[in-house]
Parts: C-alpha cells; sequence; structure tokens
C-alpha cells in the first residue's frame, strides 16, 4: 500500500486523482496496475480499478480473477466494485473508505449483496489514514486553485 500511495501522489501531482491500483496473482506478482485517467483521456471509465483490470485480462488472457488481489488507494466506487463481482475477483484490499460513493462497503456492499453471483473477501482501511489525508488533500487544493 505504501507503494501505491506514493505512486497515486505523483499522479496528484499531474492533476489527476491520486488514486492507483494493482492487481497480484496467486503467487504475488504484479498482473495489472492502474491509475485514474479521467483527467487526463477525458474517460468516464479511467477509474484505477478497471485500468488494472483491462492490464491484467490482457496478459492473463481471461477475464476470471478468482485466485487474485486487487489493492487500490480508495473503497473502489460502485462501478468498479460490479466489475470486480464480473471479474470474480478473489480478494479486495483498499485502504481509505469511500462513504460518498463506496461499493464495498461506503454506500452499498456489492460483495456480499443478495443479487451477487460471487462474492469477495474485503479488507479495508489498510493505511486508511494515509490514504484519507491524501486525498483530502489533493481536493482542498484543486478547490482552492478553482476559485
Amino acid at each position: 500500500m505504501k507503494r501505491l500511495l506514493k505512486r497515486a501522489a505523483l499522479l496528484g501531482e499531474q492533476g489527476e486523482i491520486p488514486v492507483a491500483a494493482i492487481i497480484l496473482d496467486d503467487e504475488g506478482r504484479c498482473i495489472g496496475h492502474g491509475r485514474n485517467t479521467r483527467e487526463r483521456d477525458r474517460d468516464p471509465l479511467g477509474h484505477a480499478e478497471l485500468v488494472a483490470l483491462r492490464q491484467a485480462s490482457k496478459l492473463r488472457g481471461d477475464w476470471r480473477f478468482n485466485d487474485c488481489t486487487l489493492i487500490v488507494t480508495l473503497e473502489p466506487c460502485t462501478m468498479c466494485a460490479a466489475a470486480l463481482v464480473q471479474a470474480r475477483m478473489g480478494r479486495v484490499v483498499f485502504a481509505a473508505h469511500d462513504r460518498k460513493r463506496g461499493g464495498l462497503g461506503g454506500t452499498i456492499d456489492l460483495a456480499n449483496h443478495p443479487s451477487a453471483h460471487h462474492h469477495m473477501v474485503v479488507v479495508a482501511g489498510v493505511m486508511e489514514n494515509e490514504a484519507r489525508l491524501q486525498l483530502e488533500s489533493w481536493f482542498r487544493q484543486r478547490r482552492q486553485r478553482n476559485r
């Protein structure tokens, strides 16, 4: 998570929302990494989790990730959480909770929702304070610049 937070900080300096993600296979090897690209690419689907999923699926030649772990600096939104359910991600580890848009407990828990055909293990709050402070600082600076 420390490495992801450092990477997220660099993204923030580039004007992107500071969120980074990686996908590890069952042996702990990185098979996909992602960063938010919404601002850079003007892409509403440019979320770190989705970017990492695309890369990992190309590398693996498969869309199923039952034996993999996604690690991300912010709780996945409902769109990303639904994609992770569809991809059958085995485990998700995230830092900061997202009480406004979180899809794995923040506003809804899609990992354990009755409609979910796949249930992931979710580990929440790893280095949460550091991640939360990083995001709050980035948004505060952005609001000040936009005034």
